[in-house]
């Protein structure tokens, strides 16, 4: 669900995807202890708050209770190198207090963006982003087709009176196209737009079971095979849930980003670089 995405301000985009604070676990009474050191506990909230700070550098071969060894000793690590580090004074001096408040910020901001975007996150709100989408979104005509692409018009000619002779149309393709994606020429199903305009207008003429005469493009000569039509239909609420309450949590941080600035005086010292240029709109789509 594509189209479910906008250009959220910087933050409110980095945190949209992966936020995953875990206030609940606040309310935690006696979380279990997994270690001590010197009789201070290591806990499983521990954990759970050190992974979210490594997991996603971990190998993905660590699972379940590897996974939860490799965290805790590495917890177990911290504590003690932070006990050696504390006793030779390095938390003191305005380095590390300016690095404290930097972390301070982090998790106070993390925090709330959190619990905008747990509290903007409804059904509700989910299922008006999708409609607000959805009926914009009228059924379109889509083609699943192969085709098989030369670099001369009497090469493709000759592919064709093979196919015509009744060779199968991906074997013939798997040895003389020129294009190297897609196996047996097979190019998935696709819509008008996604091809330049001279192949898309041979495609959808064709019905399922027809193969075109040669059709020139800026790519070369194509060959191709209709293999099945469709109507491309805007999918169900339920398949694209999870993209809808990305989109409504992103747009409440966005929100609430926006309201911050209004009415803020904020002065740099050096001018913003500009952003940089767009993509060229003349460039051919391939097909």
């Amino acid at each position: 669900m594509p189209t479910l995405n906008r250009s959220p301000r910087p933050l409110a985009g980095l945190f949209a995807l992966g936020l995953t604070i875990a206030l609940a676990g606040l309310a935690h009474a006696e979380p279990k202890v997994l270690a001590k050191i010197d009789g201070v506990a290591v806990t499983e909230d521990d954990v759970s708050d050190a992974l979210q700070d490594i997991g996603p550098g971990l190998p993905q071969k660590l699972e379940g209770a590897e996974r939860q060894k490799y965290v805790l000793d590495y917890l177990i690590d911290l504590r003690l190198v932070a006990k050696k580090a504390a006793a030779d004074k390095m938390d003191s001096g305005p380095a590390f207090a300016r690095r404290m408040a930097y972390y301070h910020d982090k998790l106070l901001m993390e925090a709330m963006l959190t619990d905008v975007a747990t509290k903007a996150t409804t059904e509700e709100a989910e299922r008006k982003a999708y409609d607000d989408v959805a009926k914009g979104q009228p059924p379109v005509p889509e083609v699943h087709a192969r085709h098989i692409l030369l670099p001369s018009e009497d090469d493709a000619k000759a592919a064709l009176a093979r196919v015509k002779a009744g060779e199968d149309f991906a074997k013939v393709a798997t040895e003389l196209s020129k294009d190297p994606g897609g196996e047996g020429g097979d190019l998935g199903w696709f819509t008008r737009d996604r091809m330049v305009p001279e192949f898309a207008e041979a495609a959808f003429k064709l019905e399922p079971g027809q193969v075109s005469e040669p059709v020139k493009s800026q790519f070369g000569w194509h060959v191709i095979k209709l293999e099945e039509k469709r109507m491309k239909t805007f999918p169900p609420f339920e398949q694209v849930k999870d993209q809808a309450a990305r989109y409504v949590a992103q747009k409440a941080q966005s929100e609430l980003l926006t309201a911050l600035h209004a009415g803020v005086k904020i002065e740099r010292s050096e001018p913003e670089p500009k952003p940089a240029a767009p993509a060229d709109p003349a460039k051919p789509k391939a097909p």
